[in-house]
């Protein structure tokens, strides 16, 4: 079941096209990451979902049924531009916000009181939004975002601003949401925290979507077939050149490091049968690319393998 389908969607401004052809599925209770690069048409699809901006063509579906403007009100939505009322005291403006999520104006004390003990600002309530730091009013935003405990969240760039406490402090409460059943989509640059954070990923470059699919199998599909061998030898190791090509070696501590890729159907059987010939084995390690090297290999369109 998803959460939420785009189904071939396009969008155009003037002589520019935002968004051409483009499908992503979300499973429900799942963190899904959509990644590109800037001007890609991440934040023109994130708008259309939120009803904010309309597609030319294409369908958007929630929990299988075209979304309808009254269904904002099940989406959390944190945009990549903050905009808090500065010369509001804190508490009453998210008070304010969540009333206009359909809370009940005791219930939103109480669910607000909660959050806010629990990111340490709750000493902050009578304070107007000015005197807090960029990081604490990123706090109250967020907290606004989800206090309704919405079934879909959407973050646009969710850990801008942040120092790694609080970035680690939110993406605990990012899992801990999706634990309690809610479906997460987020938009980032941070690479690392994708892989730390989603179970699938789509990448658009240039309007479309180029690259989609489960984090561990996207992964698996890139990998280069490169292994990292360490070993101890005492002259150089000698390989059939058809089959096995040493990409990079070093010494470190007596100790040699080698990245040797596989070629012509070799298998890692056949290397490590090869090494154990000519040198003692201390580690051997295929080497899976992460995220940001998928990234990067497929919006500037070079071979992932050269990276290594």
């Amino acid at each position: 079941m998803y959460a939420l389908e785009a189904l071939n969607v396009s969008k155009t401004y003037i002589n520019h096209k935002a968004l051409d052809d483009v499908s992503i599925q979300v499973a429900e209770k799942s963190i899904f990451g959509l990644l590109g690069p800037n001007g890609a048409g991440k934040t023109t699809l994130i708008r259309i979902i939120n009803q904010i901006s309309v597609m030319d063509e294409g369908r958007i579906l929630l929990n299988g049924k075209n979304i309808k403007p009254s269904d904002t009100a099940l989406i959390g939505y944190l945009p990549e531009e903050r905009g808090l009322y500065k010369k509001m005291k804190v508490g009453e403006q998210a008070v304010y916000l969540a009333q206009l999520k359909g809370l009940k104006r005791v219930d939103a004390i109480k669910e607000l009181k909660i959050w806010f003990e629990k990111f340490e600002i709750g000493s902050w309530w009578n304070k107007k939004v000015e005197e807090l730091s960029k990081g604490m009013q990123q706090k109250v935003q967020f907290i606004a975002t989800v206090m309704h405990r919405p079934k879909l969240l959407i973050f646009d760039e969710p850990f801008s601003g942040f120092d790694p406490i609080n970035v680690n402090l939110l993406k605990q409460e990012i899992l801990n949401l999706r634990e309690e059943g809610a479906t997460v989509i987020f938009s980032t640059h941070n690479m690392a925290s994708v892989e730390e954070l989603c179970d699938n990923i789509a990448l658009v470059n240039k309007s479309k979507v180029i690259l989609s699919g489960e984090i561990n199998q996207v992964k698996e599909k890139f990998k280069p077939n490169i292994f990292k061998i360490e070993y101890n030898i005492s002259g150089d190791l000698e390989l059939e050149n058809d089959k096995f090509e040493i990409v990079s070696s070093q010494q470190i501590n007596g100790l040699k490091s080698s990245n040797i890729r596989l070629m012509n159907d070799a298998n890692s059987s056949e290397l490590i049968e090869k090494l154990n010939s000519q040198c003692e084995i201390k580690s051997f390690n295929e080497i899976l690319p992460s995220i940001n090297d998928i990234f990067i290999s497929e919006v500037e369109g070079n071979d992932i393998s050269t990276i290594y």
